[in-house]
């Protein structure tokens, strides 16, 4: 009897602690802005269910904006520096807000040159869109 109340409580827990986010789920525009001084081709963005490739990102340059359906305050980003692969840590979504339907911008930059990693530095909200 015990283990059964247990285990309503447990997923009566579950159950009630899903996201309760009224923000809109998007569109998002994003564009990317590289604050290293070096070139980043392959420039992948990836916000849960839609991926986009930007190409080449020069240095200290920002790429043209993208559309998602939605987007996050963090995104798996990937990129191709001097022949190497460098990407972010794996971004988990289940308790995030959505940006929701604003033209943003990810400034990046390299966080750890010997483990390859990039990091968002900072989301920018640029503007609604219209």
């Amino acid at each position: 009897m015990k283990k059964l109340i247990l285990f309503t409580a447990v997923l009566f827990l579950a159950v009630s602690c899903k996201k309760t986010d009224k923000t809109p789920l998007g569109p998002t525009d994003i564009r990317v802005r590289n604050l290293t001084t070096v070139d980043m081709s392959d420039m992948t963005v990836n916000t849960f269910d839609s991926t986009y490739n930007y190409g080449l990102l020069k240095a200290d340059s920002i790429s043209d904006y993208h559309r998602f359906d939605r987007a996050y305050p963090k995104a798996n980003i990937s990129a191709i520096i001097n022949g190497q692969k460098y990407k972010t840590d794996t971004a988990i979504y289940a308790w995030m807000q959505y940006l929701g339907p604003d033209k943003i911008t990810y400034e990046i930059y390299i966080s750890n040159d010997a483990q390859k990693k990039l990091a968002i530095f900072n989301v920018i909200h640029e503007s609604p869109i219209k």
